[in-house]
């Protein structure tokens, strides 16, 4: 056909041909769209716009439009605190599951806030204190129904490895204690500041594989601190690095371990594990690990109570301060030389906690298919946290292990972590001198059971599989948690993470395209061997958007797709590229870098006489191939729809060509 065409008109006419294909393409060809240009947008609009997407993708506002000015301040209430909003339908019915539900993650968290304090170096009625609190401020301002509020073991080993760093809490207790509410205070500022300017964004950069490597590189960490515990060890060191914890429980083998700990907390581990165990294979006896804990309280409680091991060398709690939380809020640093540290350690723990809470949230809300807005979530936990350092708690967040239990038993809202604060508060007023012979090997097996779970092997597995970039970042931040410290682990993990992301970013994926047969879709060679290349024609496809930190890249890898394309024509004898074809649909926006690096691109293959086409460019692009000039520079008749277009356009012009 084409030949018939060039025969008819001859080479003089080439130019009214181009201009008649990329318009109707006369009788001969098939009609060719123009490619659309947005209209000009108000540059307030743009802007308005471009903020509202960053910061505003759920659009929080759509349930105040033509809403009367009284009914407006009711939902601003209840967006404030949701309890306002699910109270007003709760029900009986409803009351049961969450009494049942309460009740059952309080027999959890009270043995394991006792443990959980002393791995922050606190004493353990600060345990108590942070599961009283903490839930009740949660249950009114917090959307998820599912999550249980309380200390957790991975933020209390930060809190208690960066304090130590700073404050000695044997020889400074008062000033450590200090430290630790101030800390606190900052992680809830923290918090409520990325939610309340919807920075919620921000704790994505922390990728998942690289959480789940550190969480399982804090939780060998934790098990091997609870050496001292399970072991009755005196004296220990105060480093968390596996060697050095090795080290430490070694040398005190011949004369520092004692029989009768071993053998209470070896026991109880046994038997909370053979619990734990039970539950997971039978989900309706969830409630058998959940109770198991205080099960193992009181049954050792009473046997050394009964027997008087603690003259024997078992190392008990001995006393746990009774009665409420009492005020701190004078004992915060507002100033000194501790402000700094506090703020700094509070950032770290408030950014942790923030991360496993919204993200355990998320996980239960997609199970009950119900909508979580992170951004309140955050708000809600950087209140209670805030509120929490003046009542004398420590960082308090989502318990995974209490939140599956939660869930498990049957909790409807969070009037949950209602009953469960009550439960703790009636614990403080009443029972905490039951306590006093409780051995510390009965915390530690109590802990390492807790802990245990967030070693997760299938997940590891699975990130393998999928990327090994993500694997790295994984294994990454467990060795650093395991080898080093706690900071170096999250460092490792944070650095693997935005390595990945600049990565991405400056090396985006390009790729040939060729045609599938019998259609007119055209794809990547490597992923369909079947796809043919169109003789003449080079495909190049680019997988992101074109700025400044990439564009070099984009523009010497399309050159370089040519060079080898040009190589391999040559060694086979066949014509050269006459034209080189950029499809450009999965490239979202272009920067003044881009748009520079493409009038390069096209000089280069002008110089080899290779012309450069465009097919669909999206509205951003063309807007700014428009506002540019580049449009004018390439002609718009190579600026195309679809790649199809683009080759029935060009294919003709080729055979024209002397």
């Amino acid at each position: 056909m084409s030949h018939r065409v060039a025969d008819e008109l001859g080479y003089k006419d080439m130019d009214n041909i181009s201009a008649a294909s990329s318009r109707h393409n006369s009788e001969n060809l098939p009609y060719v769209h123009k490619v659309g240009v947005p209209p000009k947008q108000n540059l307030l609009k743009e802007i308005a716009g471009t903020v509202k997407e960053t910061f505003f993708a759920d659009d929080p506002l759509r349930q105040f439009k033509d809403q009367p000015r009284s009914r407006k301040l009711v939902l601003v209430f209840q967006a404030l605190f949701p309890i306002f909003e699910w109270g007003r339908n709760y029900s009986l019915s409803k009351f049961k599951g969450d009494l049942i539900a309460g009740l059952t993650i309080a027999s959890l968290c009270i043995p394991q806030d006792i443990g959980y304090a002393k791995l922050a170096n606190l004493d353990p009625q600060y345990g108590l204190y942070s599961s009283f609190v903490p839930p009740l401020i949660y249950a009114f301002m917090g959307s998820s129904r599912d999550i249980a509020i309380g200390p957790v073991a991975v933020v209390s080993l930060l809190l208690g490895t960066l304090l130590q760093n700073e404050i000695d809490p044997s020889e400074n207790p008062v000033d450590y204690l200090r430290l630790a509410f101030t800390a606190t205070f900052f992680a809830g500022i923290t918090q409520f500041t990325l939610g309340f300017f919807r920075l919620g964004f921000l704790i994505d950069f922390l990728s998942h594989a690289a959480i789940v490597g550190f969480m399982a590189g804090a939780a060998i960490t934790i098990a091997l601190q609870q050496l001292k515990g399970l072991l009755g060890i005196k004296k220990f060191t105060k480093k968390t690095d596996i060697v050095s914890v090795m080290r430490s429980a070694w040398s005190a083998a011949h004369h520092g371990w004692n029989w009768e700990t071993i053998l209470i907390g070896m026991s109880f581990l046994a038997f909370l594990l053979v619990a734990k165990y039970i539950g997971k294979k039978k989900k309706k006896l969830f409630w058998v690990p959940a109770i198991a804990p205080l099960i193992s309280v009181v049954l050792s409680t009473f046997f050394v109570y009964i027997t008087r091991a603690d003259k024997h060398g078992v190392q008990i709690v001995k006393h746990i301060r009774r009665g409420i939380n009492p005020s701190s809020l004078n004992e915060i640093f507002f100033s000194g030389e501790y402000l700094a540290k506090g703020f700094r350690i509070g950032v770290l723990a408030g950014m942790i906690a923030l991360t496993e809470a919204v993200a355990i949230g998320r996980t239960f809300a997609s199970m009950k298919d119900y909508q979580l807005d992170g951004n309140k979530e955050m708000v809600a936990l950087g209140t209670m946290n805030v509120v929490s350092s003046m009542t004398s708690c420590y960082v308090a967040t989502g318990s995974f292990s209490r939140s599956a239990v939660n869930y498990m038993a049957g909790c409807n809202t969070a009037a949950s972590n209602i009953v469960m604060s009550s439960v703790v508060l009636l614990t403080l007023e009443l029972i905490t001198p039951l306590f006093k012979y409780t051995p510390n090997a009965i915390l530690a097996s109590i802990i390492i059971s807790a802990v245990i779970s967030l070693v997760d092997i299938e997940a590891m597995t699975l990130i393998w599989k999928i990327d090994k970039f993500d694997f790295v970042a994984c294994i990454g931040a467990f060795f650093g948690v395991v080898f080093s410290s706690v900071e170096i682990g999250l460092l490792i993990a944070v650095s693997i993470s935005f390595a990945k992301i600049l990565l991405q970013v400056t090396r985006p994926r390009t790729a040939v395209l060729g045609k599938i047969p019998r259609t007119t879709v055209y794809r990547n060679i490597l992923q369909y061997p079947a796809a043919t290349k169109v003789p003449g024609i080079l495909i190049v496809r680019v997988d992101s958007a074109i700025y400044f930190s990439n564009s070099n890249y984009v523009k010497e890898r399309i050159l370089r797709w040519l060079a080898d394309e040009e190589e391999q024509l040559k060694e086979s004898s066949r014509p050269g590229v006459q034209y080189l074809i950029v499809e450009m649909s999965p490239v979202t926006d272009i920067d003044t870098s881009g748009i520079h690096a493409m009038e390069e691109l096209f000089r280069s293959l002008e110089k080899r006489d290779v012309k450069l086409v465009l097919a669909n460019p999206g509205p951003v692009v063309v807007d700014k191939l428009h506002a540019s000039k580049f449009h004018e520079m390439i002609g718009e008749d190579r600026i195309f729809l679809t790649v199809e277009d683009a080759i029935v356009t060009c294919a003709p012009k080729m055979d024209l060509e002397p």
